[in-house]
C-alpha cells in the first residue's frame, strides 16, 4: 500500500529556513518537504507537521529525558528513522534552544563520512 503524506507545514519550513540561514548546508526536498543536508547526510527537515533533526545517541537520550514531548521520527507507521527526533514546539519556538539543538544536529551529521552519490544503474 502506497504511503500518502500530508503536505508539509509551510510555517515549519519557514522556521527551519530562518534558523539555518547561517549554517553551511544544502537544502533539497525529501518527502516533498524541505530537508537540509551536509556532506549528503540529512540532519534536519520538515515532514507533515513535524520538525525533525538527526542527533548522536547521547544527544537523543538527553533531549528525550529533558523534553518528554520529543519523540523518534516515524515518517511511515512502524518505520522509525533511528537517529532522528521530532522536536516539540517548546524547542523550535525558543530561538536560542532551537539553535543549540540545530548546532548539535549539524555537527553530528558533519562528523559522519560523506555519502557517496549513487551512480545510475
Amino acid at each position: 500500500m502506497e504511503q500518502k503524506w500530508k503536505k508539509s507545514s509551510p510555517e515549519l519550513g519557514k522556521v527551519l529556513d530562518a534558523a539555518l540561514i547561517r549554517f553551511t548546508c544544502d537544502k533539497k526536498p525529501m518527502f516533498g518537504s524541505p530537508v537540509f543536508w551536509i556532506n549528503r547526510n540529512m540532519f534536519a527537515g520538515v515532514h507533515e507537521d513535524n520538525l525533525f533533526i538527526r542527533l548522536s545517541e547521547n544527544d537523543r537520550q538527553e533531549i528525550v529525558k529533558k523534553y518528554p514531548a520529543a519523540r523518534p521520527f516515524e515518517p511511515i507507521k512502524g518505520r522509525i528513522m533511528k537517529e532522528y527526533i521530532v522536536l516539540p514546539e517548546s524547542i523550535y519556538t525558543d530561538k536560542g534552544l532551537f539553535e543549540e539543538w540545530l548546532k548539535r544536529a549539524h555537527a553530528y551529521a558533519a562528523s559522519l563520512p560523506p555519502k557517496v552519490k549513487k551512480g545510475a544503474k
